[in-house]
């Protein structure tokens, strides 16, 4: 596949990335970042969590970049904050080796003020929630008016939360932005009409597959007990772990909620992240988790988008997910930086003949356990 200097990375980024233990370029990164580095271009991809999209659009958003202007000239549109400050961290890090480029991350549930703050420093890039953009547009706190890369990532996702008036009305003041690229899990109706109707019409289309999209470095299991033994299997499994950190995925609030109580009675150093959590609970328990107070993360899917903590060597699955696409999700956890990892699937019987399905879609090998070492 080659290297990322290969495929038009400059060395000072490169440096960057090996740093950081990004050597080889990943599916989407191989095929996206030549494309949006051979000059002004619209961009849709059909892409999942967890594939490397970041460094796929966020390595030539930074290329395009002028650090020697003062201007705005690149925006990301994202879903939620967990996300945006994921984003600005890795293009921060990215930049370790490079010319200065200054990032900022606004999103709600922040006063408006620190970001206003903020802002009226250099910026190059804003990474933003599309309701705060927004608030801060309205506010005359940001120019967009040299902005020439946006980016929608995850934009079902941002549809799906219900942003599509804000997204327009971004999209509607950005007619004139020469590169507009657009990411998505699934490309439904709604965001067909988008692409239509604000995008270029010879816009360029990759779609990966959902194949070879799950990291090689991460170690499938699967163990079949009865529901009521799902708590004593995972015991076992956590005890044999130890100091090991990782992240448990319950598929309801209900059951993320109940499971967190029952290992916290068992002395477990455990947290819960889920819907009905307000924006300064879910940070705390985010803080807590990322200084290592926390061991363990209980989680449901759509809650956890965005979790990026370093050092994580398992996750598991207490209840499967509703699609593949949130089994990638989940699995991405675990084993980044070119570490290994173990995604572990606690099923029932019945819930075994979803995991064929996984690996014929996904294109990976699970391995079956009798029982917890």
């Amino acid at each position: 596949m080659g290297n990322f200097t290969d495929i038009g990375i400059k060395k000072d980024f490169v440096k960057g990335l090996n740093e950081l233990g990004i050597k080889i370029p990943s599916q989407i990164q191989a095929e996206v970042i030549p494309i949006l580095l051979g000059g002004n271009v619209d961009l849709v991809g059909q892409a999942q969590t967890g594939t490397g999209k970041t460094a796929a659009f966020g390595l030539p958003l930074l290329q395009n970049i002028n650090p020697q202007s003062e201007h705005i000239q690149g925006l990301v549109l994202c879903p939620t904050r967990e996300l945006g400050k994921q984003i600005a961290k890795q293009l921060f890090r990215f930049t370790k080796y490079s010319d200065k480029i200054f990032t900022e991350a606004v999103y709600g549930g922040e006063h408006i003020e620190k970001q206003l703050s903020r802002l009226s420093r250099t910026t190059h890039i804003v990474v933003a929630t599309p309701g705060r953009l927004i608030d801060l547009v309205k506010r005359n706190a940001v120019d967009l008016s040299h902005v020439n890369t946006l980016i929608l990532d995850e934009a079902d996702e941002m549809l799906s939360m219900g942003f599509k008036k804000e997204l327009e009305e971004i999209l509607s003041f950005s007619a004139a932005v020469k590169n507009k690229w657009l990411f998505s899990a699934t490309i439904p109706a709604e965001i067909e009409k988008m692409i239509s109707t604000y995008l270029a019409p010879n816009a360029t289309r990759l779609s990966m597959s959902s194949k070879n999209l799950v990291n090689e470095q991460i170690n499938h299991q699967y163990l079949v007990c009865e529901p009521e033994e799902k708590l004593h299997v995972l015991m076992q499994f956590l005890n044999t772990e130890r100091e090991n950190r990782g992240v448990v995925f319950c598929k309801t609030k209900n059951t993320t909620k109940k499971l967190t109580k029952q290992l916290i009675a068992k002395n477990i150093k455990v947290d819960a992240i889920h819907g009905d959590l307000l924006q300064k609970e879910r940070d705390k328990v985010m803080r807590a988790f990322k200084n290592e107070k926390v061991q363990i993360l209980v989680a449901t899917d759509v809650a956890a988008r965005g979790i990026d903590v370093e050092g994580l060597s398992y996750v598991v699955h207490f209840e499967l997910p509703q699609n593949e696409e949130y089994y990638t999700h989940r699995s991405g956890r675990t084993a980044r930086a070119g570490k290994d990892g173990t995604s572990l699937c606690i099923v029932t019987h019945e819930e075994s003949k979803q995991l064929k399905y996984y690996e014929k879609n996904l294109n990976i090998k699970f391995t079956r356990i009798q029982k917890v070492r």
